[in-house]
């Protein structure tokens, strides 16, 4: 028999081993998840405060801002205390805990970005049909089968993951406790459990993506049959601000969780690690605001009222 160990703690690399990069880091950071609390608390309190922009498109928005908010907060403040303070050490429980909340949020943006298209397919390419395909209680129910599918698949991946025995190296190259990082630091057999992972991933992704694809295909076939460029616009500006969204969370994505722990590189995967955790939750209520004009209507209404 062999004489091992079983791991009981886990040691975050973090970002970088400069000690004369942690203060720049840190406040870097910090700078960002504070805009991040404050832009998507803000777009949701503004959602909730406007009557005008309670409708499905918001709505989804509003959950959206409320998922980018949580899963940040999964990771960020696990980044800004090891950079402040130098703890990087992480119980078993506390890692598995951190995978399973930033798996949940993570496909429930997934799904919440595939519905998000679909409700603008509706809006430029049924409009007349858009307050009856999309009702409220509808959307009510697809995010809340979101946040239940997001649930589950977390609890499949953090099961598939920590069911794998760590008793060689406890250290993560990785400034959280991502699957792939934490996987391949198992000492059994992890075969099966990267195969869930790529192929269950793979689903995941590129479902969404394929109801994304057809949604905005279908809405740019529309766009071209309008003969008043004020139609195009209007159509367009309603699509923009998503599509830029889209492309960054799901290009990032895909090199990390679409292909086997052999071919990732720790260095890289921190880098593509830091755009889905740390850049996207802090652009889409910069994206979604700057690019919507009953955004930015709401926000100057409520400024006046405050006057």
């Amino acid at each position: 028999m062999e004489n091992r160990t079983e791991v009981t703690e886990f040691i975050l690399l973090g970002l970088a081993n400069d000690p004369h990069l942690q203060a720049p880091l840190f406040i870097t950071f910090l700078l960002i998840y504070l805009i991040t609390l404050v832009g998507n608390l803000g777009m949701i309190l503004l959602i909730l405060l406007d009557s005008r922009l309670h409708t499905p498109m918001y709505f989804f928005l509003g959950n959206l801002s409320l998922v980018d908010f949580c899963y940040s907060s999964a990771v960020t403040p696990t980044v800004l205390a090891g950079l402040l303070n130098g703890e990087k050490v992480m119980s078993f429980s506390v890692c598995a805990s951190q995978m399973f909340f930033f798996v949940v949020f993570a496909t429930v943006e997934n799904c919440l970005l595939a519905l998000m298209a679909y409700d603008r397919y509706a809006a430029v390419c049924k409009p007349l049909h858009y307050t009856i395909t999309m009702t409220m209680s509808k959307c009510a129910w697809l995010v809340i089968g979101s946040y239940v599918y997001g649930f589950l698949n977390a609890s499949v991946h953090t099961g598939d993951t920590f069911i794998l025995s760590f008793c060689e190296s406890n250290v993560i190259h990785h400034f959280f406790c991502d699957i792939p990082a934490v996987m391949v630091l198992s000492c059994s057999d992890r075969h099966i459990s990267e195969l869930v992972l790529v192929y269950l991933g793979s689903f995941n992704i590129f479902f969404a993506l394929l109801i994304i694809w057809i949604s905005y295909i279908l809405i740019f076939v529309t766009i071209l049959k309008m003969y008043s460029s004020a139609g195009h616009q209007k159509a367009m500006s309603t699509c923009a601000s998503h599509f830029t969204a889209v492309s960054i969370f799901y290009g990032t994505l895909i090199f990390m969780y679409v292909q086997p722990s052999s071919s990732h590189s720790m260095d890289t995967d921190k880098i593509a690690s830091v755009f889905y955790t740390v850049i996207i939750p802090v652009l889409n209520p910069v994206v979604y605001s700057l690019r919507n004009k009953e955004v930015k209507s709401a926000f100057t209404k409520i400024l006046v009222k405050a006057k």
